[in-house]
């Protein structure tokens, strides 16, 4: 029987060099709420950023939500600039597939936002959601005020127990300011909004069914 090796990590030496400049052009307009990807988005938008495995799915959760003014799909967290989709694949860059939420904080609040985090993936999976297997899969939230980090930590220790309940193990969501893990480096074209133009493609569902207590 073969088994095979356990991802890893890559370190900031040995990741790919990427590039200076972008390999590609990004859309400048969300395909479903029609607004801007990259902003200028109205006063008061607060953005965070989520990583639940293949960012297709997860992207489709946030941007059905009242309140969420944008989302676009990205690589975040590790070391290459400006990567590709297939550098990223390769798990040599460090990134994570992640997800932009730009929000209106005074319609949808942050632990709404996070709710849906913790129940539409399985944080207790490392490298991994499902067959999705490699360090760009992994579970991450990066932050960008110090309210969503003490909502993030809050809701972590409401949630882990509840997890714990249910058999699974212990929360292993890369957690940190977005300043720490880096750029947020928009995926190509093809990838924002992927549902909307595939409705029927590659969609895994890789929630634990562990309810969120509010």
């Amino acid at each position: 029987m073969f088994f095979k090796q356990a991802p890893t990590m890559v370190t900031a030496s040995e990741a790919l060099p990427g590039r200076e400049q972008p390999a590609y052009s990004v859309p400048g307009t969300h395909r479903v709420l029609g607004t801007p990807l990259r902003g200028p988005w109205p006063e008061g938008t607060q953005v965070l950023y989520v990583a639940m495995g293949c960012f297709w799915g997860e992207e489709k959760h946030f941007w059905q939500i009242p309140g969420v003014v944008t989302t676009a799909v990205g690589y975040m967290g590790g070391f290459t600039p400006n990567p590709t989709y297939e550098e990223t694949c390769t798990g040599r860059t460090g990134h994570t597939e992640t997800v932009l939420v730009a929000y209106d904080p005074a319609v949808v609040s942050t632990e709404q936002l996070l709710e849906v985090f913790w129940t539409m993936h399985d944080p207790t999976q490392v490298y991994r959601q499902g067959n999705d297997r490699g360090t760009q899969y992994r579970s991450a939230f990066f932050w960008t005020t110090p309210e969503q980090q003490a909502a993030y930590e809050t809701s972590r220790a409401a949630y882990q127990p509840r997890l714990t309940e249910a058999g699974y193990g212990k929360i292993t969501t890369d957690a940190r300011g977005a300043d720490e893990a880096g750029p947020f480096w928009y995926a190509e074209g093809y990838h924002q909004q992927y549902l909307v133009v595939n409705p029927t493609g590659y969609c895994p569902v890789h929630a634990t069914g562990v309810a969120f207590a509010r």
